[in-house]
């Protein structure tokens, strides 16, 4: 019986030295990385900023995220079925938007259709500010702007914004 004992606890320690001497698979490096809170479909969501086609819109999320916002000319020359859209308030209720205004809007979470992490910059205006009221998807802004409560512009900017944190996942 105590030699069983001994055999069990030399095959033990054994396995223990074996496994300190295998060399451990190397781990991809982590980053911490401000995010921006949005919403998609009606969902808070969680995304990063990290480049932009335009140099003024880059400098701009670097100073709001505190983190480098790399300005990349050629993401303006992605082919636009190849973007989906984020929706910037310019006015309106006050927050933690971009240009200080509602939370942004996302269109084509992932796990839908559409989804890329290259976005449109839609602006949407309200066209009597003192109405306006805090939006949660694109479809909804969509129907502001049928209304006319809304209107949207396109200036052109394509901005890479990954979700990290959406209904259903992270990364």
């Amino acid at each position: 019986m105590v030699k069983k004992w001994i055999l069990v606890l030399l095959v033990l320690i054994t396995a223990s030295v074996l496994v300190t001497c295998v060399p451990k698979q190397k781990m991809g490096a982590t980053a911490i990385m401000p995010v921006g809170k949005a919403y998609a479909e009606g969902q808070e969501i969680y995304f990063m900023h990290t480049e932009a086609s335009d140099p003024d819109i880059a400098e701009l999320l670097t100073k709001m995220m505190d983190s480098p916002v790399l300005y990349v000319p050629s993401l303006a020359e992605v082919p636009a079925d190849a973007l989906a859209n984020v929706y910037v308030f310019t006015n309106g209720l006050k927050g933690m938007g971009p240009l200080g205004f509602a939370a942004d809007v996302f269109d084509n979470p992932p796990g839908t259709d559409g989804y890329t992490p290259l976005r449109r910059l839609m602006l949407v205006t309200w066209t009597n500010p003192a109405s306006a009221r805090e939006l949660k998807s694109a479809t909804e802004v969509l129907d502001a702007a049928a209304t006319g409560a809304v209107t949207l512009e396109e200036p052109g900017v394509v901005i890479n914004m990954p979700f990290v944190v959406w209904n259903g996942g992270k990364r």
